[in-house]
């Protein structure tokens, strides 16, 4: 049910990006307490603004009216995916080399499961980070299939 949905959103949502020249970066239909969720997460070069939400918002709500995919009650959410963007394909990898980045991951690599620093490569699947360890740079490679979660992090 809940992939339909997601389909039948993003079908709707296709031509409101294409006319505002934004992208797609993630659309989920969850449940939360007693109450569902569609969130897009839209971007463009430069970052996306409220304006830009804004709109969105509107002509997909317009148009979820229509065409009534969603016969429960729902709340409709469109922002930017934030600064701190989950990366979850290998392709979102390739775009974010000499960026920071936290990963979790599945199992041990080097005796640890969570790694925060700078992604220098990403070839034949395989993650580079360069990251401190106490007073020196060191880099662990954590193939792509061994990665839980990846995000973008904002180091201070």
């Amino acid at each position: 049910m809940s992939t339909e949905i997601i389909t039948k959103a993003t079908e709707l949502l296709d031509p409101i990006l294409l006319e505002h020249n934004l992208t797609l970066f993630d659309i989920e239909y969850v449940k939360e307490g007693n109450d569902m969720f569609l969130r897009v997460y839209i971007d463009k070069d430069g970052g996306v603004d409220l304006t830009d939400c804004s709109k969105v918002s509107e002509q997909l709500s317009e148009k979820l009216d229509e065409d009534d995919p969603i016969k429960a009650a729902y709340m409709l959410e469109v922002s930017s995916p934030g600064a701190e963007r989950p990366l979850k394909t290998a392709t979102d990898f390739e775009q974010h080399i000499n960026e920071n980045i936290y990963v979790s991951l599945y199992i041990h690599i080097e005796g640890e499961k969570e790694y925060e620093g700078r992604l220098t490569s990403f070839t034949n699947d395989v993650a580079t980070i360069e990251y401190k360890f106490k007073h020196t740079k060191k880099q662990v490679e954590i193939p792509f299939n061994k990665i839980a979660k990846a995000r973008l992090a904002v180091m201070l």
